[in-house]
């Protein structure tokens, strides 16, 4: 049953982890992080992301422009360039290192020792990313959360909302952790090696064909 299951769990692992890395780059350079809608005028949408500041006109489309100075930006922003950076790369490197470690594939296929180190250190590394994922949207929706909720700005100055990449890097970190758990369960879970059941059948065997010998007269 283990040998069964094991391949299974160990793509779909795999698989929700790069769905998961793919979420986690979308999220890095959408400019959705924070969306203002200004009651004076509706027609405008101002959208701010970890790069650029963008403006939706109904007539005139969407216009961006980068941010000048890295220092210049709020204490929440900066660290979350430098996390959703860390996310991604470790994200890439579990990547490699689990690929390695399938059972379905056939290289190192003696080295399975190596194969079971290479799946763990790829699990760790999703979980890692995953949790360098969650922690940036995180911080920036808890000070959005903070400003949204100001009694000390006046109520007729707009307030900055959650924007569509903060729901993508939650989902993003999610199946990032899932996928580490994953691959980790396979490692965890009790395997039967095939020289273990052709030594099991050919113990059986010899008992099958020692009771025939003793019943003959």
């Amino acid at each position: 049953m283990a040998l069964i299951y094991q391949p299974v769990m160990q793509l779909s692992g795999i698989l929700v982890s790069l769905l998961g890395w793919v979420l986690s780059c979308l999220t890095t350079y959408l400019p959705q992080w924070k969306n203002l809608n200004l009651e004076l005028n509706e027609l405008e949408i101002w959208t701010m992301g970890l790069w650029q500041a963008c403006v939706v006109q109904e007539e005139g489309g969407m216009q961006c422009k980068d941010f000048d100075s890295f220092l210049a930006l709020p204490p929440e922003l900066r660290i979350s360039r430098i996390l959703m950076f860390f996310s991604n790369g470790s994200g890439l490197l579990g990547l490699l290192l689990s690929g390695f470690g399938l059972d379905c594939l056939k290289i190192g296929e003696r080295q399975r020792e190596q194969k079971k180190r290479l799946l763990m250190f790829g699990g760790m590394l999703f979980w890692i990313s995953g949790i360098t994922a969650i922690v940036p949207v995180s911080w920036v929706a808890h000070s959005t959360v903070q400003e949204f909720w100001d009694e000390n700005i006046p109520e007729i100055v707009p307030r900055w909302d959650f924007g569509e990449a903060l729901f993508v890097g939650w989902l993003a970190g999610f199946c990032l952790i899932l996928g580490g758990s994953l691959l980790n369960c396979t490692i965890c879970s009790t395997e039967v090696h095939p020289s273990s059941v052709h030594y099991a059948v050919a113990e059986q065997q010899d008992q099958c064909q020692g009771l025939e010998t003793e019943t003959r007269p």
